[in-house]
């Protein structure tokens, strides 16, 4: 058996590195921990499909049909920001090749000089200069690449992101430059979602208890309680978490900065991203343009794979070629060998390994029955 080698196109999306998952044939773009993103989706489909059974019925028709169609609207458009948030690229940095990470250590030994054994070398940063501010471009090991300004490299991922916020494992990915702005919107409009069914659950139970009694209202209704702890629970923690990020909106800052505390303290500079103004900066992030993925991940690229090969001789039918079989010692031409082959042959003898042996002594032919009988009667004679 030999290896063949056989090239073959595939999607760029299945040799890239790092820890994501793609499904659609590289279209929808995830981490690897998935599990709490389910319960997301189960808790938020789960809450409004009680909503829609006990309390929408009532409602509809004691206050106004208009409840249940804006709780729809509501709930459709959540859902659409949760899985674009989830299912999208949030802006992950291609890795540098060989040869681009090769120039790029060359160019670091280079203005570094040779640093004496023994001693730590210096770190790799590039500086760079944004709106009269300097800021440092960090080296990352794992991709090989200077990272842009407000990129850094997700641990749970394992992939450079630009502008990168935090990894949410709620949504089941990493909030950066390519969808932000949806993470935004779905938290917004979660929180909204989840303060319209907390009070139409009230109302709804307000309402039954004048005629029916609080205690057979629960009884009638038993998905109520269960609703109303669900969203009493959720309601802080997603308006909580919708102010905060309001707040670094009005100062086009990121959760990740804002952690690291780059842009305060006595010895931090001002942040240069920010326009100093509320609207600005709300309208850039939330309006702004949508960039495209640099990653590719639908791009064809050629692959070689080895591919085992029978070379087992003409007992193999499955490759209809003729095969040839090259001996590995010299002919000996005979006499059946063509005039026109023979001086070909005598010069590959010529030319082998055996020149420096002694030539073979010659033997006298061989005696052919006819010379065989004039032998004996010369002697009876």
């Amino acid at each position: 058996m030999s290896a063949v080698m056989i090239t073959r196109k595939v999607r760029k999306w299945e040799k890239l590195p790092g820890k994501n998952t793609f499904c659609c044939d590289g279209r929808v773009m995830m981490a690897r921990q998935k599990g709490i993103f389910y319960l997301t989706l189960f808790l938020i489909i789960g809450t409004c499909s009680l909503f829609f059974a006990f309390e929408c019925p009532y409602l509809a028709v004691h206050l106004s049909p208009a409840i249940p169609v804006f709780a729809v609207l509501l709930f459709l458009f959540v859902i659409a920001m949760l899985l674009r948030t989830s299912f999208s690229d949030p802006g992950v940095l291609p890795r540098a090749l060989p040869e681009e990470a090769n120039f790029i250590e060359m160019e670091i030994e280079a203005a570094n000089g040779n640093v004496p054994s023994g001693q730590r070398p210096p770190p790799r940063i590039r500086n760079v200069q944004i709106n009269n501010q300097i800021v440092k471009l960090k080296y990352c090991y794992t991709c090989k690449i200077f990272r842009p300004p407000r990129a850094s490299h997700c641990s749970i991922c394992d992939n450079c992101v630009d502008r990168f916020d935090h990894h949410c494992p709620w949504v089941g990915n990493c909030v950066g430059k390519r969808n932000y702005r949806y993470f935004y919107l779905f938290t917004l409009t979660l929180s909204l979602l989840t303060i319209y069914i907390f009070a139409f659950n009230i109302v709804h139970v307000v309402m039954r208890s004048v005629d029916q009694g609080f205690l057979n209202t629960l009884k009638e209704t038993p998905g109520t309680v269960l609703e109303v702890l669900v969203c009493f629970f959720t309601l802080w923690s997603m308006v909580g978490l919708t102010g905060f990020h309001t707040y670094l909106i009005s100062l086009n800052q990121t959760t990740n900065e804002d952690i690291k505390g780059s842009w305060s303290g006595k010895n931090r500079g001002q942040n240069p991203y920010s326009h100093k103004n509320i609207i600005k900066n709300c309208c850039e992030v939330l309006c702004g343009p949508t960039y495209p993925s640099v990653l590719d991940r639908r791009g064809l690229m050629q692959e070689d794979s080895p591919a085992a090969a029978n070379s087992e001789g003409p007992c193999s039918f499955d490759n209809p070629v003729a095969q040839t079989t090259k001996t590995t010692a010299p002919l000996i031409p005979n006499e059946h060998t063509p005039d026109d082959v023979k001086p070909s042959i005598a010069a590959e003898k010529s030319s082998g390994p055996k020149d420096d042996q002694p030539p073979a002594a010659k033997l006298p032919p061989l005696a052919s029955p006819e010379t065989d009988a004039e032998t004996s009667i010369a002697k009876n004679q």
